[in-house]
């Protein structure tokens, strides 16, 4: 195999081919983990689903996805990442798919596990790609095109997953948006023929080990306020359109229209954030001080949001906390790895953002049965919003005092 030395540029019209189709796989991404949040007014009635084992099957997939991560960063620095990137997609499609076939918790939760192995390439490798391939200029598209996809994606799969719901039942949402993921690694294949023969890889004795890195105090740092803006995220993901159809009684088709108003906004703010942080470091602003500014309204954001959706009286007031909330998480999702690709630099991107976003995966794993457990136990949703909205919160906090001088480090 043939290596491509780090820095070496494919043509810019390859270069935004393999950009858009690595959106698209992330759009899709968030379509079927969130296909599980979609079905949950049907499904977890006719599976006898409490709200501890709903909680549990959702954190199925992150206790696969979070440490596969680690694998897969390292795989991502030493092989073929897009050979990588499909096995990942070819894994996560198949199970979306057969979830739809699913008769009990038991297996419910065999299939999230192998969704999340699946889609542990996601992060890892699309910035490996970013980071190798992306001038620097052009990070902060390259980074909101993904971030755009993570918010539309459950903004596509909640509107459509709502159509689907009410027109054909629960299982049809995992059949349609299992086999649609499959057909993306048609133009993936078609892309990345000519990039297949080589690897952007550093050569053997500049590798970075998982080892080397887990020393790095910043890595650890840059895990935990990872966590932190995650568990909000996926605070409103996974139960939200449980919360607005079971306990605030809104239709399905109210709930898909609100659902999607939040993560739409979140998509454009994506895409402005990009181009505007983009337009600042092209202008000479300090790229690492400016992400970490938007980090901290992103996180303010999100945690004022998350509270006034708690105490919103009236389908206005609960739109406007929804926009809000996709505001910040549409500010979160552009620079949260465009920091990590900094301080990685293209040699150790791929592991690095392995190791962070296994660390912050880790609220996937226990945000869901933490909710859970507080829904059952102490009677509703009112501290399953505050814990959410005060983790927010310290984020915003932790990115003003914990986090170092935002630069490549000498890895």
């Amino acid at each position: 195999m043939a290596t491509l030395p780090i820095g070496t540029r494919i043509s810019r019209a390859r270069l935004t081919w393999v950009v858009a189709l690595i959106a698209l796989s992330v759009l899709l991404n968030y379509v079927d983990r969130g296909a599980i949040g979609v079905a949950a007014p049907l499904m977890k009635d006719e599976l006898r689903l409490t709200a501890t084992g709903f909680g549990v099957a959702v954190s199925a997939f992150f206790w696969v996805y979070a440490p596969a991560c680690l694998f897969v960063g390292w795989l991502c620095d030493r092989y073929c990442v897009y050979r990588v990137f499909a096995f990942g997609v070819a894994i996560w499609s198949i199970s979306t798919a057969l979830t739809g076939f699913v008769g009990g918790l038991a297996s419910l939760v065999l299939l999230r596990l192998f969704l999340g192995l699946g889609e542990s390439i996601a992060f890892p490798g699309s910035s490996k790609i970013f980071a190798a391939e992306v001038p620097v200029e052009r990070r902060g598209i390259a980074n909101a095109s993904v971030s755009a996809a993570l918010a539309f994606g459950p903004a596509v799969g909640v509107l459509l997953g709502g159509v689907i719901l009410g027109g054909w039942g629960w299982r049809a949402v995992f059949w349609v948006f299992g086999l649609g993921t499959l057909l993306w690694l048609v133009p993936w294949q078609i892309a990345s023929a000519p990039l297949r023969a080589q690897s952007i890889v550093a050569p053997p004795g500049e590798r970075v080990s998982i080892t080397g890195l887990l020393r790095i105090p910043t890595l650890w740092r840059m895990g935990f306020v990872h966590f932190l803006s995650n568990y909000g995220f996926y605070f409103v993901l996974a139960w939200l359109p449980l919360y607005l159809v079971n306990t605030r009684g809104y239709s399905i088709a109210e709930m898909t229209a609100l659902t999607t108003l939040s993560f739409t906004t979140q998509g454009v703010v994506a895409l402005a954030g990009g181009w505007f942080s983009d337009r600042m470091v092209a202008g000479g602003a300090n790229e690492g001080e400016l992400r970490r500014s938007l980090m901290i309204a992103g996180q303010l954001s999100t945690a004022a949001a998350i509270a006034g959706i708690a105490v919103a009286e009236s389908s206005l007031m609960l739109g406007i906390w929804l926009a809000l909330a996709g505001f910040g998480t549409g500010l979160i999702a552009t620079n949260l790895f465009a920091v990590a690709q900094i301080f990685a630099g293209p040699r150790a991107a791929g592991s690095w953002v392995g190791v962070q976003n296994a660390l912050g995966n880790v609220s996937g794993i226990v945000g869901p049965i933490i909710t859970g457990l507080i829904v059952d136990y102490l009677g509703g949703y009112t501290y399953a919003f505050a814990t959410a909205a005060a983790l927010a919160a310290l984020g915003a906090l932790l990115w003003w005092v914990l986090i170092p001088e935002i630069r490549t480090l000498d890895i």
